[in-house]
């Protein structure tokens, strides 16, 4: 599982005063690096090796300005080419927002996806959690 903090800013917040929910995807995305490492270790989009399939996001509860937001990223499934990236965003212990993002190991130039095999699956194998991590 991968692990990283944000710091909400106030331009962050929306009229109701709460973050605004269109900041989870961008979140979510910037929290996907360290996975994304795995694939393209210096994030270079030239050699970017994924694409998108599908996003959702899930509110279970607000989060606030002034509180930091930790965003946990792990896998919830590994197939042959494609695997979903499941993230939780807790704020003050609180589960406040899940996110399932499906991700396709792809080749740009032949326009198709390829297996992920060897060093790489096994990288991934690290991280893959058999259900999603409960409310601590």
């Amino acid at each position: 599982m991968f692990v990283r903090t944000i710091e909400p800013a106030f331009y962050d917040t929306d009229a109701l005063g709460h973050i605004n929910n269109t900041r989870l995807p961008a979140w979510f995305e910037w929290a996907r690096n360290d996975l994304f490492r795995l694939f393209t270790a210096d994030l270079d989009p030239r050699r970017w090796r994924l694409i998108m399939a599908r996003l959702e996001i899930d509110y279970h509860g607000e989060l606030h300005y002034g509180h930091d937001i930790e965003i946990r990223t792990f896998l919830t499934r590994l197939g042959k080419s494609s695997f979903t990236v499941t993230q939780e965003a807790r704020q003050s212990g609180q589960l406040t927002n899940t996110g399932h993002t499906v991700l396709v190991h792809y080749d740009h130039q032949a326009g198709c996806a390829v297996p992920i095999e060897g060093s790489l699956r096994e990288a991934l194998s690290e991280h893959l959690q058999e259900t999603e991590a409960k409310d601590a």
